[in-house]
């Protein structure tokens, strides 16, 4: 990973790190929004929903589009599923790990007997 990817990643996770974030994201991924009707579903000033929306609009999560006063959002999809591929990377990785402990394990034991 270049230096570029790794600040995507950041902010992908960094936008994800926060519940009221992941809660707008399931209802964006289910159906384009009104950031207008998002704000009306938490206990938290307008501005404060915009500034969440900003974040995950930021890192790719999210994209908005304006008809009239209003702006819409909906959920980017392909931005998830490179979240998903890096989490399967390191799955892998650990996954590795686990299986090369459980081999030296198996080859101690063998030693043993």
């Amino acid at each position: 990973m270049n230096g570029d990817d790794e600040d995507r990643t950041d902010a992908l996770f960094r936008a994800l790190s926060d519940r009221t974030r992941r809660d707008i994201m399931r209802r964006v991924l289910a159906g384009e929004h009104s950031v207008t009707a998002l704000a009306a579903k938490y206990e938290m000033s307008f501005a404060a929903v915009q500034k969440h929306v900003a974040v995950l609009e930021k890192a790719g999560l999210i994209t908005k589009r304006r008809i009239g006063r209003e702006h819409l959002a909906s959920g980017e999809v392909t931005a998830l599923w490179s979240v998903a591929a890096m989490l399967t990377e390191l799955e892998q990785v650990w996954r590795g790990r686990i299986g090369r402990i459980d081999e030296l394990i198996a080859f101690d034991s063998l030693q043993e007997d």
